[in-house]
């Protein structure tokens, strides 16, 4: 192997390590070593698009003011994932500011940033943050083209929402557990003796487990895109006044409200929704819940109210799986972990297909005729009509 092919080789596991870093990082809301902006309010320290490294906090003394901190925001893009920098340190929490606005995040209604919400500081020397010019805009590139073609792919199964960087880090991720399910039971299931012999001449033969493994890609795309893409978090705002209205989410502070809540589900398949709440005065009810095809479900959200006035926001987070096995073995399976629970329904999946293909057309490769051989097409058709009939 040359040199060239060695650097090339290098640079390719770099590439990969980097992508798959960023995706896992949008997954778990954490950060790993590296992390991007999207937009240009940390200018001139960051430009929109460009990448950082990202030391998580659990590595990292207390942050002090002038140190770039990713936190997990309360209003903030819509509660996602925000780069910005400590003002100051106050009793309620941090001050923070992006560099390039006129104001900072509180005096625009983000709450003090606390200790808990901070996942990640951005690695600098001296006062000058560490960039990787572009590497965001290149992640968000690949990110738009993707999810437009797994838009396009989940069509048929009436999913519209669209992916944001969460949805397909996630979705990535599981279809990564569920892929390795498939090589495992192919591994397990396949040709067991491979043939020593080289034959030149396949002419007509389709490889049975090359054709296998490709329709499984295909239905744990599908499937897997079918659980993960109508998924994900919804934020409550709560309103908690003694000017308290028939509107259930402007309630009287202590006061437990109903919030009504709609499942839907515009596939073809039966789904199990679970929903979870990270707040312990939030109850999801019913927490799980069973839609039926081309349906919805009314449930509901009960909270409680904190003593104290204010503004608040609750969060509710639904999660749903294909209703392939008992619902109550989904949710167990859910607890110990989501993809725990996607992983065993694309198993199921892949087992009933690899089970009702070896049924039909046993162990042996798949060996067709080409059109226009001895037998012409109508015949051809007649005798597969006399052997079902």
């Amino acid at each position: 192997m040359s040199g060239i092919q060695i650097a090339k080789q290098l640079l390719l596991a770099v590439l990969g390590l980097v992508v798959l870093l960023l995706v896992l990082g949008q997954l778990l809301g954490q950060p790993i070593l590296l992390g991007y902006v999207a937009t240009g309010s940390m200018e001139p320290a960051l430009e929109a698009g460009d990448g950082f490294i990202a030391i998580p906090s659990a590595l990292t003394d207390s942050p002090e003011p002038g140190d770039v901190v990713v936190f997990e925001a309360t209003t903030l893009h819509d509660g996602g994932l925000t780069t910005h920098r400590i003002l100051e340190e106050t009793d309620e929490g941090y001050v923070t500011r992006g560099d390039a606005n006129p104001f900072t995040d509180q005096d625009g209604g983000e709450p003090h940033v606390t200790d808990g919400q901070i996942v990640a500081e951005a690695l600098q020397v001296g006062d000058t943050v560490v960039r990787i010019p572009h590497l965001g805009t290149a992640v968000m590139s690949v990110h738009s083209v993707l999810a437009a073609i797994v838009s396009l792919l989940v069509a048929p199964l009436g999913i519209t929402q669209a992916l944001d960087a969460e949805g397909t880090g996630a979705l990535l991720v599981a279809l990564g557990v569920g892929l390795l399910g498939v090589g495992f039971l192919l591994e397990r299931v396949g040709v067991a003796d491979r043939s020593r012999t080289r034959r030149r001449n396949r002419a007509n033969v389709i490889g049975l487990w090359s054709a296998i493994s490709l329709f499984i890609i295909i239905l744990v795309v599908f499937a897997t895109a079918a659980m993960v893409i109508p998924a994900g978090g919804t934020s409550y705002s709560l309103a908690v006044t003694q000017d308290a209205t028939d509107d259930p989410q402007i309630v009287f502070p202590g006061e437990t409200t109903d919030i009504p809540r709609e499942i839907d589900n515009s596939g073809y398949v039966p789904v199990v929704a679970v929903l979870d709440a990270p707040h312990d005065d939030v109850s999801p009810d019913p927490r799980q819940t069973t839609v039926s095809s081309r349906s919805s479900v009314e449930t509901s959200v009960s909270m409680v109210a904190p003593e104290s006035e204010g503004s608040y926001t609750r969060e509710v987070i639904e999660s749903r799986y294909l209703l392939v096995l008992p619902p109550t073995l989904l949710v167990w399976l859910h607890d110990i972990h989501p993809f725990v629970a996607i992983g065993a329904v694309n198993a199921v999946l892949v087992g009933v297909v690899v089970a009702v293909v070896l049924a039909i057309f046993g162990r042996e490769d798949i060996r067709y005729r080409s059109p226009g051989g001895e037998a012409p097409l109508s015949r051809r058709v007649q005798r597969r009509v006399r052997k079902w009939w």
